[in-house]
């Protein structure tokens, strides 16, 4: 629901032309690409509520049974086999005193919100919506040189595998500390077991209001910042201020609340994803490989002297395309993929770390570039691409084939994002 299919299929990726805006050369390659559902438009700010307010009401369910937050035996905690907490059921052994259970039920309600120590304002506690989620690795698991088995992680016959060689493997895993602070770490230790490979993340989800203010010196954008995530006007516009590492976060949060539901059919389902650089150009260019997603045309106006995306039309007119700032997604015409806003409104998170170098480092098939940077890692080697353009970008970054790059951390209000899933079984009549 809500995404198109993007059939499989090759392109030439980066410029026919080498035009760049500052005469960079950009490199190019002809590549193919699998079959692909992608979100027919960017994930909007309402599509991103529903996240943030389910992380809310977990941290609600999980303080319903804490005695710190006025919980008791009412209600019990289900765990996993790791002891990881579940979901509250209620203990119906126990007598079911119903005053003091809603006492206990809005003092856990009231524990996730503050009030504004100025105004009074009552709002989220923004600091404490923190989602943990567990990604495994199959690549890396199923590389030959981690290998569990000594004896699978060489072919070659002339060579003698030690069978006490000590395999080094690097995983991420995420805890908060003694002071409520999230601590993301990247740890290096002998192989072990597949559970190696089973990485772990705790990321702050909302998104930084503040992005529109930061991101423009000297101007007047309080209401953006006020408004633009939490008044209902703006429920239809795609999200921003929301990081790559939020971004990531979105997706297995996607993930996992659809295989919630389906138990043994779970096995069938292909995760939620960022789209890589290349699954993102390839269908940003539509069925004619166009310049810009629109057919045909290398203008950015129709016939008729409408414009086919949001972006900057003037040195500092914002407004000659009808929007200062993002507007509603689906506001302009689709690409023959039915995609909407592949150019301009907001530019979006892609899964590919940044190099200069580009799709010539990749393979010519599937190709995508992955670096999941540690934490203490310079900061140069957290670059990811960012495609499409937006709001506040010239025509010559919303094209097809530009890139651009962001760092994973950064919240930008003219950066969101939509998420793609890997097609499974397709043949010639795109079933």
């Amino acid at each position: 629901y809500g995404m198109v299919l993007v059939k499989r299929g090759s392109v030439k990726m980066g410029p026919d032309k080498q035009d760049s805006l500052w005469g960079t050369i950009v490199p190019s390659r002809e590549i193919s690409v699998e079959s692909f559902w992608m979100d027919d438009t960017e994930v909007t700010v309402a599509e991103y509520k529903q996240f943030v307010n389910w992380v809310r009401d977990s941290i609600i369910r999980e303080r319903l049974a804490d005695p710190a937050y006025g919980g008791n035996e009412l209600y019990k905690i289900e765990e996993d086999r790791e002891g990881n907490p579940i979901k509250p059921y209620l203990n119906w052994s126990k007598p079911i005193p119903w005053k003091r259970a809603t006492e206990d039920e809005q003092m856990a309600i009231e524990s996730v919100y503050k009030h504004h120590p100025i105004d009074g304002t009552l709002m989220l506690d923004a600091g404490q919506m923190n989602y943990y989620y567990e990604i495994y690795d199959y690549t890396e698991a199923a590389k030959r040189h981690n290998r569990l088995n000594p004896a699978e992680r060489v072919k070659n016959t002339d060579i003698q595998v030690n069978p006490e060689e000590v395999i080094m493997i690097t995983k991420d895993t995420a805890y908060i500390d003694d002071e409520g602070r999230i601590v993301n770490r990247t740890i290096t230790r002998p192989l072990s077991s597949e559970w190696d490979f089973l990485n772990s993340y705790i990321v702050n989800v909302y998104p930084d209001t503040t992005c529109w203010v930061n991101d423009f010196p000297n101007a007047n954008n309080e209401q953006y910042m006020r408004l633009y995530f939490n008044h209902p006007s703006y429920n239809e516009h795609p999200v921003v201020g929301v990081s790559w590492e939020q971004a990531n976060a979105f997706c297995a949060w996607r993930t996992n609340y659809l295989l919630a539901g389906l138990r043994g059919q779970a096995k069938y389902i292909q995760r939620y994803r960022l789209p890589t650089e290349a699954e993102w150009e390839f269908a940003a260019r539509g069925r004619e490989d166009n310049k810009y997603p629109w057919k045909e045309s290398e203008e950015t106006k129709d016939d008729r002297g409408c414009y086919n995306a949001n972006y900057k039309p003037g040195k500092g007119n914002y407004t000659k395309d009808g929007n200062l700032i993002s507007t509603r997604v689906g506001a302009y015409t689709p690409n023959s993929n039915g995609l909407y806003d592949m150019a301009g409104n907001v530019a979006e998170w892609t899964s590919t770390a940044y190099t200069e170098s580009g799709v010539l480092q990749a393979s010519d098939i599937n190709p995508d570039i992955q670096y999941n940077a540690a934490p203490d890692d310079p900061y140069a080697m957290k670059k990811k691409v960012v495609r499409g353009g937006s709001w506040k970008d010239v025509n010559a970054f919303i094209r097809s084939d530009a890139r651009t790059a962001e760092y994973q951390n950064e919240q930008r209000s003219y950066v969101g994002f939509r998420c793609v899933r890997t097609q499974v079984g397709y043949n010639k009549k795109g079933k």
